[in-house]
């Protein structure tokens, strides 16, 4: 049988122009505009990261498989079915089969990464990363999005790892996997919704610039792991720590009582604390999205720009 003449994935003529130029690129992630917010709500939020990208001369790489072809950067079209239509959860795995059936699907941060890297844009953002999964010792439950970051080559900009994680685990596991991890402009690792995790970290840096030049460093070593830069949320944004803790133990506990397991237990709690907490959750998640995606971009722009 011949060899296929099917490109596999689809770079936008953006998102093409752009890097064929030099110019600064960021990928976006569709699972959080598909499943991470409210409809209409998050169109309006992807259309915004969008825009804030753009106002700082940054292409915007919005990422997502349209029936059956992964696509990197989308036009306004490609946007409103993400956040309008019911579409799967697309990790690395699922890419093939979504492929072979001509299904759509919104993808995670592993498979966002993964495509990202595949079309040569260096950088990424997101709210927060999967992990290890509290009780992984048992249930060996720990997200894709740690070894796909493994071999990305991407720089991802996230507020840590959401708080109904195991913390001080996933930070053993990114180690194993020879992931760097930088804090910005701190060395205690974020927890979402949280400033501060109490989980310390070796490294920090203090400048989109130094990110940039971390980055051209292990381009240069052929190390070809991808990179984390946790961004903190400001403190005056993040969610009241009291709160935030009472309805976290609520979440678990129900979690517990229900008898929830396996992948349906983080969507179940993040569910539950959207609901628990009035709301408020979900506010400051888009304050995460929109701290990480600015960073995002001057990082971008300082590897656009480095000598």
């Amino acid at each position: 049988m011949p060899p296929s003449s099917h490109q596999p994935f689809v770079i936008s003529e953006a998102v093409t122009e752009a890097l064929a130029a030099g110019r600064p690129v960021v990928a976006l992630e569709s699972t959080i505009i598909s499943h991470g917010l409210p409809r209409p709500r998050n169109l309006a939020a992807a259309q915004e990261f969008e825009e804030i990208l753009l106002s700082a001369g940054v292409t915007p790489a919005t990422i997502a498989v349209l029936d059956g072809v992964p696509r990197i950067g989308l036009d306004a079209d490609g946007v409103s079915r993400i956040a309008n239509e019911d579409m799967v959860k697309a990790s690395v795995r699922d890419l093939p089969i979504l492929a072979a059936k001509k299904i759509s699907g919104a993808t995670t941060v592993a498979a966002t990464a993964y495509l990202a890297g595949k079309a040569g844009v260096r950088v990424f953002a997101t709210g927060g990363l999967g992990g290890v999964h509290r009780g992984a010792s048992t249930t060996f439950d720990e997200s894709a999005d740690l070894s796909s970051l493994a071999l990305a080559g991407v720089t991802v900009v996230a507020a840590g790892v959401k708080s109904v994680l195991d913390i001080a685990g996933t930070l053993e596991r990114l180690e194993t996997l020879s992931v760097p991890v930088l804090g910005y402009r701190t060395t205690n690792f974020p927890s979402f919704w949280l400033t501060e995790s109490g989980e310390q970290i070796d490294w920090s840096a203090d400048s989109p610039a130094e990110i940039a030049a971390v980055m051209q460093a292990q381009d240069e070593l052929g190390h070809g792991q991808g990179i984390i830069v946790a961004n903190p949320l400001p403190i005056e944004l993040q969610w009241l720590p009291e709160e935030h803790d009472r309805v976290l133990l609520e979440a678990l506990s129900a979690a517990d009582t229900q008898g929830i397991r396996g992948k349906a237990v983080t969507p179940f709690l993040l569910s539950y604390i959207v609901g628990a907490s009035g709301g408020r959750s979900l506010e400051v998640n888009l304050d995460i999205a929109r701290n990480n995606v600015r960073l995002a971009g001057e990082i971008a722009t300082a590897w656009s720009t480095r000598e």
